[in-house]
């Protein structure tokens, strides 16, 4: 007997025990140790190793406020860094939780208006070029530099560089490596006589025989997240971006409109048709309890659905569900998994207390803090941290989503982090939201964002 699915988001599920010590340690932006898993490039920038410390060194923030701004999906992640830090250092932390998507709008307000309500900010690393030559958020390069217990060779390399550098200097530190793999609900898939997809053409057919098949008992072949956020619709559209083979921008020119691109626009249209209605109004929100209650068959999402999928007061599909890489253009191209939202923290050039926001950071970011946050159900926390990704107390916490995701970040699918990088993904979502809506040809909207993107480069 099915329940009705509740309001979900990634901070309501699985709120669980807390896993792992309260020992912790720091981060920081230099170093370029190789790891026997994760074989891309290491970080750009390079210092010595250092082992984990307990606490930030040499910090007393005894009688000491510190406000720091994050998005509501990671709002359980915050609480326990309060706690965490307060513990630690004797400071105050006020945790303000803001939506996914007006994080940059509510930080650059705090700072351009001189309120300097925050000292450091939870931010999406697309918007990290923007909110750098705007001046909202601090350079962090010689603080890392100067404390090389941040081990920035322990961040998984694809996401690293990607998340904090502007100009070769360092803004920030990786906190969630969100990247998305395809889950598939194991049950459903065996009575169509179905395998997992491997290309989009096959995970259009599989969408469309499930929701033909099964579609009058209130499943379908996938949930499809096309709500016009650029974090959601953006998403989906560069799974399938990815996987044809295409770019978002290339020699700083927009490769927007390239035949790949328009193929993976027009898969997208493809797979909308036979998704859970209506993918327009879908996002995580609406995706999640879907998926977990056995109504839809397949869901591209990050990581943390394993964990969900597996806790018997949310999910009714526990032992009935599988991940797999996320499926190519076709059987030529190379599967790349898109760096999909993806978070750092920094700190507020209005920071009142510099010295205790960086410290905050470092603590956050540090190996034990993202080994502890990655174990905690409903944290919203994906790994960044080479450490953590291997650990074996991940793998015997997630079998199954470390294995994946260990093959999505070997050499993942950045979005651009360029200043103007916020305003092309408005574009880009307006006009992949119109592809949804029928409003205009797949390939249409995307000559029409390249042109638009032109414009915003100054091309």
């Amino acid at each position: 007997m099915s329940r009705s699915p509740k309001r979900h988001t990634r901070r309501s599920f699985l709120r669980g025990v807390l896993t792992g010590s309260s020992a912790m340690i720091l981060a920081a932006c230099d170093d370029q140790t190789a790891s026997p898993a994760i074989d891309s490039p290491a970080p750009t920038t390079a210092t010595a190793l250092a082992p984990d410390s307990a606490a930030p060194a040499q910090i007393s923030g005894a009688g000491q406020t510190l406000s720091f701004m994050i998005i509501q999906p990671h709002a359980l992640t915050g609480d326990i860094l309060k706690q965490e830090f307060e513990q630690a250092t004797g400071a105050t932390v006020n945790v303000t939780a803001v939506p996914y998507d007006q994080v940059q709008a509510k930080a650059t307000l705090d700072v351009q208006s001189g309120a300097y309500a925050f000292d450091v900010f939870d931010y999406w690393y697309t918007t990290v070029g923007a909110l750098a030559t705007q001046g909202i958020i601090e350079d962090l390069t010689d603080f890392i530099e100067q404390n090389p217990d941040i081990e920035p060779s322990d961040f998984i390399p694809s996401i690293y560089d990607t998340y904090t550098l502007v100009d070769g200097r360092c803004y920030g530190l990786p906190i969630d490596g969100d990247t998305h793999v395809l889950f598939y609900n194991t049950e459903i898939f065996e009575r169509n006589g179905l395998q997992p997809p491997t290309t989009w053409e096959e995970y259009e057919t599989a969408v469309q025989t499930i929701t033909e098949a099964e579609s009058g008992s209130g499943i379908y072949g996938a949930a499809l997240m096309g709500n016009k956020a650029p974090i959601i619709i953006g998403s989906t559209y560069s799974n399938r971006l990815a996987g044809f083979g295409g770019a978002f921008l290339e020699n700083g020119q927009p490769a927007i409109n390239s035949e790949a691109a328009k193929a993976a626009a027009q898969s997208m249209l493809d797979g909308a048709t036979y998704a859970l209605p209506t993918p327009l109004e879908t996002a995580f929100d609406q995706a999640l309890p879907a998926f977990l209650s056995g109504k839809v068959a397949m869901m591209e999402f990050w990581t943390d659905l394993g964990v969900y999928s597996q806790d018997p007061q949310q999910s009714q599909i526990i032992d009935k569900w599988d991940v797999v890489s996320m499926p190519v253009g076709d059987s030529s191209k190379k599967n790349i998994s898109p760096l999909n939202a993806g978070f750092g923290f920094a700190v507020s050039t209005g920071s009142k207390n510099k010295e205790l926001a960086r410290e905050f950071v470092k603590f956050a970011a540090s190996k034990t803090m993202s080994l502890k946050l990655l174990l905690t159900a409903g944290s919203g926390i994906d790994p960044t941290r080479r450490s953590a990704l291997e650990s074996a107390e991940y793998q015997q916490f997630a079998p199954k989503v470390q294995k994946a995701a260990m093959a999505a970040l070997n050499g993942a699918f950045a979005w651009p982090t360029i200043p103007q990088s916020p305003d092309l993904m408005t574009v880009l979502a307006d006009n992949l939201a119109l592809v949804l809506q029928q409003s205009v040809e797949p390939a249409a909207a995307m000559d029409t964002v390249a042109v638009e993107w032109k414009k915003i480069l100054g091309a």
